[in-house]
C-alpha cells in the first residue's frame, strides 16, 4: 500500500498532514507518557484500493464486536487479562494487502487494519500479573489465551478460545474473531501476559526500534517457515518470494547454517537486496523450469528444504509471471524437495 493513496480525515493532526510530506511522525517526536483526555485513529479499510485514517473509539479492557457485518467475528468479552498499548511502530503486511486488494470476503467501512504492533503499556487490567505501565512490548500477529491445549502444545496459530467461529484469531483480520487492529494510536491486546514480548532495556529497544519491529510477524514468520522445512547446517534451500517475509526466512536459513540459499521472486530489486546478503537467486521470469533454474545454480534439479513465502497471490513462471497463478510456488516446491517443505503465507 502506498502511503500517498492513504486518505486522511479533514483536520487530521498527525505531522504528515502538518508538513504535506505524507511521511510518519518521528519516534523520538512521540510523547509515550500517559493517554490521559487522547482520542484514538485508525487505518480503516473502505473498499479495494481504499483505506483512510479515522477517528476510531479509545480501546477499553473488553471486546465488543457484536455490530460487526461479519457474523461469524461477533462476540462480546471482558478483558481484565488484557493491556491497553500506544503505538510505536506498526508494519504493513502482504496479508493487509489482500484485504486492501479486495481479495476476501471484508465489507468496507468498519475494520481498523493491522497486526504487526510493537508499543508502549499504558493500562492494565486487574489480571494482568507480569506487564506493568510503561513497559514496551512487541505484539505477536497472532492472539492467543496460553492456556488451551492448542495454546500449550505450542500451536499459538490455532488457540481454541479467542474466536467464536474458529481456531485462530488475529488483530484487524476478517474472519479471525473481531479483534481491533494495530495500524491505530492505541490497541488493546488481550492475554497481556501470554502475548506481549517485553523488552528488558526501553533505552536501548527505543534506539532500535526499526529493528525490533520485525518481531511482531515478518521475522518469526519467516524464522518459522525454515524450521518448519527443517533447514539446518549444510542444507541447500530454496524461498520462494523475496518480499520482507521471504528475505527474513532467507537470513534465518543461513543462521540455521544453510549452506546455499537460493531466491526467487520477479522483481529486479527484490533479487538484488537477497544477493546482498549472500543468497543466489533465480528469476521467475526467465524461461525454463523451476528444477533448470536450481539446476543452473546448483548442478542438481532439488534441493534439501523450499519455503513458500509468497502466498495465494502467486506469479506463473517463464511467459506466465505476468499472471496469476495461485498453485504455481506450492507445485514448484513439491517438484524440488520431496520431503521438507513449509509455507509461511
Amino acid at each position: 500500500m502506498n502511503a500517498k493513496n492513504t486518505s486522511h480525515t479533514s483536520g487530521c493532526a498527525c505531522t504528515a498532514c502538518n508538513s504535506g510530506s505524507l511521511g510518519g511522525r518521528p519516534i523520538h517526536e512521540r510523547h509515550m507518557v500517559s493517554a490521559a483526555g487522547a482520542t484514538n485513529r485508525g487505518v480503516v479499510y473502505m473498499a479495494p484500493g481504499d483505506v483512510q485514517v479515522k477517528p476510531i473509539a479509545f480501546p477499553k479492557l473488553e471486546l465488543d464486536s457484536t455490530s460487526s457485518p461479519v457474523v461469524t467475528e461477533r462476540q462480546k468479552r471482558k478483558c481484565e487479562h488484557g493491556a491497553i498499548l500506544k503505538v510505536v511502530t506498526t508494519n504493513i503486511c502482504g496479508s493487509d494487502q489482500h484485504m486492501v486488494r479486495g481479495r476476501t470476503s471484508l465489507p468496507g467501512g468498519y475494520m481498523v487494519l493491522g497486526h504487526e504492533i510493537t508499543g508502549e503499556v499504558i493500562e492494565v487490567g486487574k489480571d494482568v500479573e507480569f506487564v506493568q505501565r510503561g513497559d514496551v512490548c512487541s505484539v505477536p500477529f497472532n492472539i492467543a489465551c496460553g492456556r488451551c491445549p492448542a495454546c500449550k502444545r505450542g500451536d499459538t496459530g490455532v488457540c481454541l478460545n479467542v474466536n467464536p467461529a474458529r481456531a485462530g484469531a488475529a488483530y484487524g483480520y476478517v474472519d479471525m474473531g473481531g479483534w481491533v487492529g494495530g495500524q491505530a494510536e492505541y490497541v488493546m491486546v488481550p492475554y497481556a501476559d501470554f502475548n506481549l514480548l517485553k523488552f528488558p532495556d526501553r533505552a536501548q529497544a527505543m534506539e532500535k526500534i526499526t529493528d525490533l519491529t520485525l518481531l511482531s510477524d515478518i521475522f518469526p514468520t519467516g524464522f518459522h517457515g525454515a524450521v518448519m522445512a527443517k533447514v539446518g547446517p549444510g542444507s541447500i534451500v530454496y524461498v520462494a518470494g523475496a518480499g520482507p517475509v521471504g528475505l527474513a526466512c532467507a537470513a534465518s536459513c543461513q543462521l540455521l547454517g544453510a549452506a546455499c540459499v537460493i531466491v526467487g521472486d520477479a522483481i529486479p530489486e527484490r533479487l538484488a537486496q537477497a544477493r546482498s546478503f549472500g543468497c543466489e537467486t533465480l528469476d521467475i521470469r526467465t524461461d525454463g523450469t523451476i528444477s533448470d533454474k536450481i539446476h543452473a545454480i546448483t548442478g542438481s534439479p532439488t534441493v534439501d528444504a523450499a519455503v513458500d513465502c509468497v502466498g495465494f497471490e502467486a506469479r506463473g513462471m517463464g511467459k506466465a509471471a505476468s499472471g496469476e497463478v495461485p498453485a504455481q510456488v506450492l507445485n514448484d516446491i513439491h517438484l524440488i524437495a520431496h520431503d521438507c517443505t513449509s509455507d509461511c503465507i
